[in-house]
Parts: structure tokens; sequence; C-alpha cells
């Protein structure tokens, strides 16, 4: 039986070819930030867990005798900025309140201005027509 869209994924009326590809492209480009901030938190995350190892580094460096490498790890990297005056977590939040709340919000905007607020319309007609 053949796809057909349902109401929430059916092209609005007066909604042109353009716009619906272009919203789906809009869409798809979110989708990237959405993997991009996923990495954005992973690389937090391996930051912090790396920079909580060095502890142990520290102390197994100092009880093999090696007392000034410890010193230095313990000085000049255990607690360092990766960006002057930025942990990852400031990062991270910069990131979401600035160009991801700007990103999310201006997709959602096009999509209530131009497809009345319906999702993944331009996906739902490629469907409908790969499937007849």
């Amino acid at each position: 039986m053949p796809y057909t869209p349902d109401h929430d994924h059916r092209r609005p009326e007066g909604a042109s070819d353009a716009i619906v590809e272009g919203l789906g492209r809009l869409s798809e480009a979110l989708e990237t930030i959405e993997r991009a901030r996923g990495h954005l938190y992973a690389f937090h995350q391996l930051t912090g867990t790396a920079d909580l190892t060095l502890d142990e580094v520290v102390e197994l460096l100092e009880s093999a005798g090696q007392g000034e490498l410890a010193r230095r790890i313990s000085t000049e990297l255990l607690g360092r900025e990766v960006i002057p005056g930025h942990w990852t977590f400031q990062i991270v939040e910069e990131y979401d309140d600035g160009y991801y709340q700007t990103f999310k919000e201006l997709e959602h905007q096009a999509r209530v201005e131009l497809l009345d607020g319906r999702r993944h319309v331009y996906e739902a007609e490629m469907r409908q027509r790969r499937q007849t």
C-alpha cells in the first residue's frame, strides 16, 4: 500500500517546492548541529576525565621518584583552562546559549511561519515518492 503522509507531515496549502526543500535542508542542518553538540559534550566529558586522571598520574610519578615531572604536570596541566579563561563547561554553556539556541529558534520559527509548524514534510514527501 503506498504511503500517504498524515496531517502533521503533509505540505500545507501554499507551501512551494522551494519552501519545503529549503526547510528540509534547514532541518538536516539542525540534525548536523545536534550531532556537533553531542561531540562537544563528549569533548567536555573526555577532557574532564583526562584531567581527573592526572591526579593519579601525579601521585604515581611522585612515588616513582619523578617529582619534577609530577610538579610540572600538577602546576602546568592539571586544572588548566582549555581556552584562555574557559573550562570546557563554559564552552558548552556558551555554545548552548548562543549558536545552538539561535539555530533551534530560527528553525522552529521558519517551520511555524512557512509550514504551520509541521516537521519533516520534505522527508514525508520523499518517502511517498520512493515508495510509489
